[in-house]
């Protein structure tokens, strides 16, 4: 049948299963949008900024598995949505961004609102196209989708001329199946890789799992626990890897990296066998390459080959599908026990596990970690989706949430975007309308995105916003303490009344003070029916612990000091160091000490 560019757009969306997508009209994809009125099957999400359209689709890709559609015009339009094309590159999500482009006979000619966009995100896309025929928009299409979604996932941008919009073509769906002959993304290591492999895990005394987000991706969760339990190998995960192993699980040891648990970080250095599975080795996982892990072999298996030996030295590389490749493996893995290295993990882990579950005790005073810890206890029983944004709130939040299923926490890892969370929580929630969501993030991050509030209020949609409101851009501000002796430049951050702010939109909008009112407002949030904003008034100056200084060995961690925590109430996560240790540390990793005193009960570090 023949018709128009605009209308094989939505006709190949329809194909591809797409239901939803988030945009922004536009003067060069108007043809598009007006198109759309004859396809009253996708419903569209009008964003309130280009950049939250993308974030939106990344949400939707990490709650779902599927596809994100985010739409743009030219320009301006397509620009905006470059931070959150390079955060779903960095994390590996499968998003397929449509952007409209001036007419082709106006290319090159500085026309009103053009860009080469395809040259401005090409680093940054796994795949993009410039199309000015309206006969290959169904092949970009579908190209795009295979293309996003197979192999390692990633970002697709297609940019389409207006005239190749307006003009008509020919649409043949079953034409336009993807042929790409030169794009391979399975592989299969050579047998002798997989001997090699389960000859070092049957050998090693002190062997140790690196679970990473693509364990996620492959959904191989089963697998790698069956790996754990049969050779008795204990797991860390990274931050995107949270939730494929559950929190509960005897095998779980929590988290690794710049601000992971002390104990797994010293298992790490300790350990003579490193499996890691669907991660990258990426700087804030191993700290200082040059000390990282000596004295472990290392096994990396990962379907993207470029990651193999890109940063850590491998002994060796299992190319593939994670769960094809670990249904290989584990028939030639032996039964093992490791008693006496879950004895040395365990005594440098202390009563760190008893901790876990139970209540951080009030001081009086209104920690972040506070409502992280209620936040978990209200929502744990429920199908909970926690989308974070980027800073302190989020390390706590990984430290203090503790996360059961896969796709339960959604954050931006590799690209660390602040104002990620509030959009992606969108995406995620029309991705997943029946899972209750809710957003996590700091009063820089919140104000980047909350635009987006708007958007919500127009959808009608539920999602509960706990603002973690320090009024500092918090991490930056801790890095100021660490290492620029508390010169806190330009960190210091005003803001709106949030409460009126939420309030404005027609929503429903709550503060919190004090530790008493954090449950019983999670529950009324919980409970109200439409989206509640929560502005949590935390404590200005606290600190995440432990803390991997930038390049510094995983071993070297700034730990929270004694002098600044009530031993008594038990709610140390973390190891104290002792004061002679402290005094020895070089200054660059020394917590700066305070000028003024405080009441012990300021000190506290929960």
């Amino acid at each position: 049948m023949k018709l128009t560019g605009a209308e094989i757009i939505w006709e190949c969306l329809v194909r591809e299963g797409v239901d939803v997508v988030f945009g922004y009209p536009g003067g060069a994809i108007l043809p598009t949008y007006d198109a759309l009125t004859k396809y009253p099957q996708i419903h569209h999400v009008l964003v309130r900024h280009e950049q939250g359209a993308t974030h939106m689709a990344d949400g939707y890709a990490r709650a779902s598995g599927k596809v994100g559609v985010a739409i743009a015009t030219s320009g301006p339009g397509a620009t905006n949505m470059v931070t959150g094309i390079a955060t779903a590159m960095m994390d590996s999500s499968p998003i397929v961004c449509l952007t409209g482009q001036v007419g082709s006979r106006a290319i090159g000619t500085d026309a009103f609102q053009e860009t080469d966009v395809t040259g401005v995100t090409l680093p940054i896309t796994k795949h993009n196209y410039l199309v000015t025929k309206p006969g290959d928009i169904a092949r970009a299409i579908c190209e795009a989708f295979y293309i996003a979604a197979s192999g390692r996932p990633g970002p697709v941008l297609i940019d389409i001329t207006k005239d190749a919009q307006q003009m008509a073509a020919e649409f043949d769906w079953a034409a336009a199946a993807p042929r790409l002959p030169g794009y391979r993304p399975s592989y299969q290591a050579p047998a002798t890789e997989f001997a090699r492999a389960a000859e070092l895990i049957n050998v090693a005394r002190r062997p140790l799992i690196l679970a990473g987000q693509g364990i996620l991706k492959s959904g191989a969760t089963a697998e790698v626990l069956q790996l754990a339990a049969t050779a008795g190998i204990p797991i860390t995960t990274t931050l995107l890897g949270i939730g494929v192993i559950p929190a509960s699980s005897e095998f779980n040891l929590g988290m690794m990296g710049m601000h992971g648990e002390a104990w797994v970080n010293q298992a790490i250095q300790q350990a003579d066998l490193l499996i890691a599975l669907g991660m990258r080795f990426d700087d804030r996982v191993t700290g200082n390459l040059k000390t990282y892990a000596l004295n472990a072999k290392k096994i990396h298996v990962d379907i993207d080959p470029t990651e193999m030996n890109k940063n850590v030295p491998v002994d060796v590389a299992l190319v593939g599908d994670l769960r094809g490749v670990l249904a290989q493996l584990l028939p030639q893995v032996r039964p093992a026990e490791h008693r006496e290295w879950w004895a040395t993990i365990n005594a440098e882990r202390g009563d760190a596990a008893v901790r876990d579950v139970q209540a951080l005790p009030d001081s009086g005073h209104l920690y972040a970690a506070h409502v992280i810890n209620d936040l978990w206890r209200a929502t744990k029983a429920h199908d909970t989706v926690v989308v974070t944004d980027v800073g302190q709130h989020q390390m706590w939040e990984a430290q203090y949430y503790r996360h059961e299923q896969p796709r339960s926490l959604i954050t931006s890892g590799g690209l660390g975007t602040m104002g990620f969370a509030l959009p992606a929580a969108i995406g995620a929630k029309f991705a997943c309308p029946d899972k209750e969501v809710w957003v996590v993030v700091g009063d820089g991050g919140f104000q980047m995105t909350s635009c987006e509030l708007a958007t919500i209020a127009q959808e009608k949609i539920k999602i509960n916003v706990a603002i973690i409101n320090n009024a500092f851009l918090g991490m930056v501000r801790q890095w100021q303490e660490f290492f620029y002796e508390k010169r806190y430049a330009a960190t210091p951050l005003t803001g709106p009344d949030f409460v009126k702010l939420a309030e404005a939109y027609g929503l429903k909008g709550v503060r919190v003070t004090a530790r008493a009112e954090v449950t019983g407002t999670v529950e009324d949030a919980r409970a109200h029916g439409g989206t509640v904003v929560i502005d949590f008034r935390v404590e200005q100056e606290d600190t995440v612990f432990p803390m991997v200084p930038a390049g510094a060995d995983l071993a070297d961690m700034i730990r929270r000091p004694k002098r600044d925590v009530l031993a008594e109430t038990g709610a140390d996560r973390e190891w104290q160091m002792p004061p002679a240790e402290l005094a020895a540390r070089p200054a660059a990793v020394k917590p700066a000490r305070r000028k003024t005193a405080r009441p012990p009960a300021a000190l506290a570090r929960l």
